[in-house]
Formats: structure tokens, C-alpha cells, sequence
């Protein structure tokens, strides 16, 4: 813990964790009050399941795109646009009414919107520490999240079931107008610009490393939005169960990423942390009680921000400076891509064979996340002894002092 006090220490470093959680604070309430919005409005959770669907297909298709925009434009005007947009499709949402096909197009639109706060601060980290303190950086980043799956589901089912799903969007949005306007005040999206890449778009997939954060990214969000939907259903009538039952399962993730963020990334450590959250999530799918869920999602989420830390490694590890906001930009949209089908995925099948059907959802996506890492090892870095910086340019990148 001493390491990670030194990282807080850092000169603003806390500062800009402080301010992207804020803004990317509604990732862990939009969906869950879309659902309960949604499901609410038509009854179906296959309905609810659609539209969070058209909504995160939406934000994937936005994801290289607008990153990739942030080397052309600037960070500043690229998120300030998007996070209006965005805000607007929120209020639509929340006070009209629509047929089904109407909250699915306000839905993918706020999706093309949504602002790339995450790639922009994984591109600013590298210029805030050190080389040998950007893996933990990288770790405790992906545990400090856990916060929004923490106090989000929490929030957003009390506000939904004691006072409207109607406050529970509104909510999510002042957290997203809020965090947005600080993260865009911090002083380093200024000072570090991205430079234009050179190769043409989508050619950053062409790196092994890369491409594989992408594919289980979507597989491990994949999982967790099935995750998501089927503990919101088990306990349909009582929301405040669910909320519990899904900050356990943040908090354990949150534990897990503390407690291994110091571990050195060899190349099977994707795999060993996938396969945490498979056992957990396989075996939640036969204990639906208060407590058996609560023990196996505790197991589950002690595997995700080990995971998502060594996705967001060797992704660093593996570009250069000026492809890092676009490369992240495709692993966001893998796990947006995840999101879409898991949920889809997961509420056609809690309507068909109850919420157990959601938590098997979950493990096949789990599973999948095993498997591949394992099969394709190669493509998997060796950080051991490395760090995790991009790779330099070949041109000086200027910044603003």
C-alpha cells in the first residue's frame, strides 16, 4: 500500500483519478437505470435488454473514432462536444415517452456520444509517473473504479425504487455534466497533446497485443453486463438486496486489484485472472440465495480489475505515444461490444429460464475470456522485468507548458 500512497503523492495524479472517476461515474449507473427505466415502461427485460444493446453499440462505434479525433482536434473540444450530446440523449430518455424503436435511437445516439474520458486519461497517465510506476498506476486505476460499481448500482436501485427510474437517469447525468466539466478543467488535458498518428485507422489492431485486450475486454464486460442484469432480476422485488449484492462483487474486484496490482505480468497472467471470474460466475448460477450470491461474486470480482490492469499494460507496452488514445479507444469498444450482447444476451434468457439463465450467460462469456488467452499465449507481452511505457515516436511531441 506504501507503493500506491507514493503514486497518490505524484504531483496530480490524485487529482485527475478524482476527476475521471466523477465523469465516468455514470459507466456504473446508465445501464442499470436504463434497465430498470425501460423494463418499468414495457415489462420485458428483452426490451430493457434492446436498448442498452443499441446504447453500447453505439458508444463502440464512437470509441476509436473519437479518440482517434483527440490527436486531430484536441482532447479539450473532442469531449466537451461529446459530453453536451451525450447529456441531452439522457434527458430524452428520462422524460419521453417512446416506443421501443425511439428509446433504442436516443439510446445510440448518447452511445456515439459518450465522452472519451477513459482513453484521453490512459494517454495522459504516461506523462504524469514514471516508467516503473505506470503498471501500478495502471492497477490502481482499474481498482479505484470498482468505485463506480461500488457506490453506482447502489445509488442508482435506491433512487429507482424509492423515488423514480426517472431521478435514477437524471442522477447519472449531473454526475456526468459534473465530472466532465472538472476532468476537462484538470490542467494536464491541456498540457499533453496527442499527436496525429501516422498509420491509417483501425491499423493498430494489427498488434497481437492489442487485439487481444480487445477480444476479452469484450468477453470479460461481456460477462459482467449478463452479471449485472441477472442479479437486478433474482431480486426484482427487493432492490436494495440487489444493489448490496452487486457492491459486494465490486468490492471484491476492488480488493483483488490491490492486493496483485504489484504482481509482474507474465504472460499467462490474463488467463490465471480470467479464470477467477468464470469459477465465480459459474458457480453463482446455483447459489441465488442473499449470501451464496454474495460469496461467489466476491470470488468473480476479485478477478476483473487484475484483468482489465493487465489488459490496460500491455496494451502501453505494445504502441507508440501517438496510437495509445485510438488503441484504447478499440479495447473501450470491445468491452462496449460485450456490454451490448451480454446484456441482450442475458435478459432474453432471464425471460426464458429466470435469472439462473443471466449468471450461465455470464460464465459462458467468462469461460471464452479463459480459453483464448491460453490458446493465443504469443500474442500476450512479457512485462516481467519490463515496463509499460508506449513506445517513443519518431518526431519530438510537443506540449503545452
Amino acid at each position: 500500500m506504501s507503493g500506491y500512497g507514493d503514486l497518490l503523492r505524484t504531483r496530480g495524479v490524485a487529482r485527475i483519478i478524482a476527476a475521471q472517476l466523477t465523469a465516468r461515474f455514470p459507466s456504473g449507473m446508465i445501464s442499470l437505470a436504463y434497465l430498470l427505466h425501460i423494463e418499468q415502461i414495457f415489462d420485458s427485460y428483452g426490451a430493457a435488454g434492446l436498448v442498452l444493446g443499441a446504447t453500447s453499440i453505439g458508444q463502440a462505434i464512437a470509441g476509436p473514432l473519437t479518440s482517434r479525433w483527440m490527436g486531430v482536434w484536441g482532447m479539450r473540444p473532442v469531449i466537451s462536444l461529446t459530453l453536451v450530446i451525450c447529456s441531452a440523449s439522457l434527458a430524452v430518455v428520462a422524460f419521453a415517452s417512446l416506443p421501443i424503436w425511439g428509446y433504442m435511437i436516443v439510446g445510440f445516439i448518447g452511445g456515439i456520444a459518450n465522452p472519451p474520458i477513459q482513453p484521453a486519461v490512459r494517454t495522459i497517465y504516461p506523462k504524469m509517473v514514471t516508467s516503473k510506476q505506470l503498471t501500478p498506476l495502471f492497477s490502481l486505476d482499474a481498482s479505484a473504479q470498482e468505485i463506480i460499481w461500488v457506490a453506482g448500482p447502489v445509488m442508482t436501485t435506491f433512487v429507482a425504487t424509492q423515488v423514480s427510474t426517472v431521478a435514477a437517469i437524471v442522477l447519472a447525468g449531473a454526475f456526468l455534466i459534473g465530472g466532465g466539466v472538472w476532468f476537462l478543467a484538470s490542467p494536464e488535458v491541456g498540457r499533453v497533446r496527442i499527436p496525429r498518428s501516422r498509420r491509417s485507422f483501425g491499423a493498430v489492431l494489427s498488434r497481437p497485443p492489442v487485439l487481444l485486450a480487445t477480444v476479452v475486454g469484450f468477453l470479460l464486460v461481456g460477462a459482467c453486463a449478463a452479471i449485472e442484469a441477472a442479479v437486478v432480476a433474482n431480486f426484482r422485488e427487493d432492490g436494495a438486496e440487489a444493489g448490496i449484492v452487486l457492491a459486494i462483487w465490486a468490492i471484491g474486484s476492488l480488493a483483488g486489484g490491490l492486493a496483485f496490482g504489484h504482481i509482474p505480468i507474465g504472460p499467462w497472467a490474463l488467463a490465471r485472472r480470467m479464470a477467477v471470474v468464470f469459477v465465480g460466475t459459474a458457480a453463482a448460477a446455483f447459489f441465488l440465495d442473499f449470501w451464496g450470491l454474495a460469496l461467489t461474486l466476491l470470488i468473480a470480482g476479485a478477478g476483473i480489475a487484475p484483468a482489465l490492469a493487465v489488459m490496460f499494460a500491455i496494451v502501453s507496452a505494445s504502441v507508440k505515444f501517438s496510437e495509445t488514445a485510438e488503441a484504447y479507444g478499440w479495447v473501450g469498444t470491445g468491452q462496449l461490444i460485450g456490454a451490448a450482447l451480454g446484456s441482450a444476451v442475458a435478459g432474453f434468457l432471464i425471460d426464458a429460464e429466470g435469472a439462473s439463465g443471466g449468471f450461465l450467460a455470464g460464465a459462458a462469456f467468462a469461460l471464452l475470456g479463459t480459453v483464448i488467452p491460453i490458446v493465443f499465449v504469443r500474442a500476450h507481452p512479457d512485462l516481467r522485468g519490463r515496463d509499460a511505457s508506449p513506445q517513443a515516436d519518431t518526431e519530438p511531441v510537443s506540449t503545452i507548458s
